[in-house]
């Protein structure tokens, strides 16, 4: 185990290597570059810059230097922890994105919560009570909820929580909490404003891995294996949650790697209609103004915590089900 995990350790360097110099590389596609976008807007609003400016500009940025040279520099800060300079905010990067960071890690693993806790359950139930009414019905709240999209669920939600309740569920925290220091009210005023981003984040998730926790339940609740224990006289619900769903656990724990990214960085639009201070919105406006260290240093994140999580999904693996071995 210990030399699986190092040596998973050592290819996941090289991959998060090769994503940063491919998102670098990307990022500096689209025609012109920062400068070339902030110019346009202030002449949008009538400024004009000249071009002297803006060539002093392009050398204070380090602009003016060829991409690998600003990859290189780029990089030897993120080595030491220091994810270079905002170009648009004007204000080091890792200032910027750790609060997000840390609010959209907490409400992708409390959407993941939210899925397995409602998904395992409901899905065990229906491939136990196939055909059942119970059956259907989670059949259809789930093709449902797959169909519906996030952010107009998210406005239903939020229309109903105003109206029949009064509550404004908008952004994570009232307006008296927002920049105030973390208390115990204001844990609490979280856990009143959370709920709703969890359920509509989580929903499509829940929805889809619900059929996939019946498929694999009815797949192995007719297995020898459950014959034999049934036979030595295992009582039904001890043999059920015991041994079939231990193996149909396997998708839920497979999906750790990408889930948790996908989460935090997936729902752009929800996260806007929501006013979510997640890292979502800023990577969509670093990438539409073309702040290359602040977007570079989302995605390398982003990319990270993926390559980690399917490690981490791995070796669970390896310890919920006895037939997979990592070597």
């Amino acid at each position: 185990m210990l030399q699986f995990i190092m040596r998973r350790l050592a290819y996941a360097l090289i991959t998060i290597w090769v994503i940063s110099v491919m998102s670098f590389i990307i990022i500096q596609l689209p025609p012109g570059d920062f400068l070339s976008s902030y110019v346009a807007r202030l002449a949008e609003m009538g400024t004009s810059v000249s071009a002297e400016q803006t060539q002093i500009m392009r050398e204070t940025y380090g602009l003016d230097q060829p991409i690998h040279m600003q990859y290189i520099k780029w990089m030897s800060g993120v080595v030491q922890g220091d994810f270079g300079r905002s170009l648009e905010w004007e204000v080091p990067v890792a200032d910027l994105i750790w609060d997000r960071m840390a609010m959209s890690v907490l409400l992708g693993a409390s959407s993941i919560l939210f899925v397995w806790s409602v998904a395992i359950p409901i899905g065990v139930f229906s491939a136990t009570h196939q055909y059942s009414p119970m059956d259907y019905i989670s059949t259809f709240l789930g093709f449902l909820g797959l169909a519906i999209p996030d952010f107009l669920l998210a406005l239903i939600l939020m229309w109903i929580a105003f109206s029949s309740f009064g509550q404004d569920v908008g952004g994570l925290f009232s307006p008296e909490f927002k920049d105030a220091p973390w208390d115990f009210a204001k844990f609490i005023d979280l856990l009143k404003h959370i709920w709703l981003p969890m359920i509509v984040v989580g929903t499509s998730g829940t929805a889809g891995l619900i059929r996939t926790m019946r498929a694999n339940m009815l797949d192995e609740i007719n297995q020898p294996y459950v014959e034999t224990a049934r036979a030595k006289g295992l009582s039904e619900r001890r043999l059920i949650w015991k041994y079939p769903v231990r193996v149909a656990l396997n998708p839920f724990i497979s999906t750790v790697g990408y889930a948790l990214p996908s989460l935090i960085g997936g729902v752009v639009i929800t996260a806007v209609v929501l006013n979510l201070p997640t890292i979502g919105p800023l990577l969509l406006r670093a990438l539409l103004s073309q702040d290359m260290f602040l977007a570079g240093a989302i995605i390398l994140l982003l990319s990270s915590l993926t390559v980690i999580g399917t490690l981490l999904s791995d070796i669970l693996l390896a310890l919920l089900d006895p037939r997979i071995r990592l070597d």
